[in-house]
């Protein structure tokens, strides 16, 4: 295909050691020509696949910056075009003078995501390796990264190729034995065509299942820590945060408003919210801060219920325990370095998970961890298994599912192979929309609309 040469700023905005103007396209090498002079006089259309050159970017006779000039020769680099990368030193003017001057020699300035959406449109990825490309950049935690990395090398890609061959060989085999009757052509069974089925549907259920969690690992999840004042909600805050986020006193209602943080905890993300002692008051600062924490509360994915191991639980502790039962919860006993005073089998008679601590000295981290993990589903998350990233993956999976369910019940209800037929290559038009092997521009589109300029 013949596409216009792009450029863009690759490297995040701002100062650092190295800037990275990326150029693709058909005329990548001469336009690095035009503003780059190697030291060894080198030319960079005269310079082989994977190699580099030490020189200087140049416009009109000045000299912009030094640069390593670093050439991907077409198909083997990430868009499959000819790329030149160069590497000059980190900064805002400097990074974007470079990209002036190759824009002024000719290359066109590239849109969101183009040179992902180009390494697609050459087939070097899939669309689901592409969409993990921007999951691998706004990785939160190591299983984030992990899970996106997985999908990237064709994890997922793997399972659909595996049930979309199955189900067009069952398709292809269905047609020939009914368009060819004459021919020697096996047979169609019915047992033949439900076990492909229930392959297929045990795979795609399994993608199905794994969605929920994965999401978790991807984009964390709203958790609130509610209690009573003064109960170490603020200390734990900044336990989990490893830093002092929240203002630490033994004066209660120190916190009259939401404090936030992102926080990883094991392989999971935690939006978290330090909220205001909960409690009645007549401070009207206060009573704001405490109406946002009670509505926070009721929207949260996770709680951390707090309560005060030394001190026994009062009207505020028993509303809060009532709250626990709406959503997912965790009762973090706190104080545990002082004397029991809190009535625990209470507690754990409405709360399933329990996790003892002493915030103010550093203990019980690791069981609260284990216990996140655990509520979250997340224990034995296995990201190398590939999982689905996005929506627009999960309603393809789970249209293809539909149609594969649709395709075994017409069997059992003893239709003809026709009718099933149908059934099985809507199952495949969905999994080939999954991976952009037939889907529309507007789709294409949209998935690479989310991308950063310079990806």
């Amino acid at each position: 295909m013949n596409y216009d040469t792009v450029a863009a700023i690759s490297t995040a905005q701002g100062e650092g050691g190295i800037g990275v103007i990326r150029i693709s396209g058909d005329n990548a090498l001469q336009i690095a020509d035009k503003i780059f002079n190697s030291i060894s006089g080198k030319k960079v259309t005269e310079m082989k696949g994977y190699t580099a050159s030490f020189g200087k970017i140049f416009e009109n006779g000045e000299d912009i910056d030094e640069a390593v000039a670093l050439v991907f020769k077409a198909p083997h680099s990430y868009t499959g075009e000819d790329v030149v990368e160069l590497s000059c030193h980190g900064g805002l003017y400097i990074t974007k003078r470079v990209l002036r001057a190759v824009l002024n020699a000719g290359a066109a300035p590239a849109q969101a995501g183009e040179f992902t959406k180009r390494a697609f449109l050459n087939g070097k990825i899939d669309l689901t390796e592409a969409e993990a490309v921007i999951d691998i950049i706004s990785a939160k935690s190591r299983g984030a990264a992990r899970a996106a990395l997985c999908v990237k090398e064709g994890a997922l890609r793997k399972k659909i190729d595996g049930v979309k061959n199955d189900l067009l060989s069952q398709a292809a085999h269905l047609s020939a034995w009914a368009d060819y009757p004459e021919e020697d052509i096996a047979e169609v069974t019915v047992d033949s065509v439900i076990e492909t089925c229930d392959s297929a549907i045990k795979c795609l259920q399994s993608l199905l299942d794994s969605y929920d969690c994965g999401q978790t690992v991807k984009k964390g999840i709203d958790t609130v820590i509610a209690g009573r004042p003064n109960v170490g909600k603020s200390t734990i805050m900044n336990l989990l945060s490893g830093y002092e986020k929240s203002i630490v006193t033994d004066i209660p209602g120190t916190t009259r408003d939401i404090v936030e943080d992102t926080v990883t905890v094991g392989d999971v993300v935690l939006n978290l919210s330090d909220t205001a002692g909960l409690r009645d008051t007549d401070d009207a600062v206060e009573k704001i801060g405490i109406d946002r924490a009670r509505k926070r509360l009721e929207q949260c994915g996770l709680l951390l219920a707090v309560f005060d191991n030394s001190r026994e639980l009062d009207e505020d502790d028993y509303n809060l325990i009532e709250s626990a039962k709406s959503v997912p919860s965790i009762a973090v006993i706190n104080k545990t370095d002082l004397d029991n005073k809190l009535d625990i089998k209470y507690i754990s008679k409405n709360i399933k998970y329990i996790v003892y601590i002493s915030a103010i000295n550093g203990d019980g981290r690791d069981d609260l961890t284990k216990a996140v993990e655990k509520i979250a589903g997340t224990q034995n998350f296995n990201p190398s298994e590939g999982v689905l990233s996005n929506e627009r993956q999960r309603i393809a999976v789970k249209n293809a599912l539909d149609s594969v369910i649709e395709a075994k019940n017409a069997l059992e209800f003893g239709m003809t192979f026709d009718a099933v037929t149908v059934s099985i290559e809507d199952a495949i038009s969905q999994l080939l929309e999954l991976t952009g092997e037939r889907t529309s521009d507007e789709v294409v589109d949209r998935v690479f609309h989310n991308f950063c300029v310079g990806k």
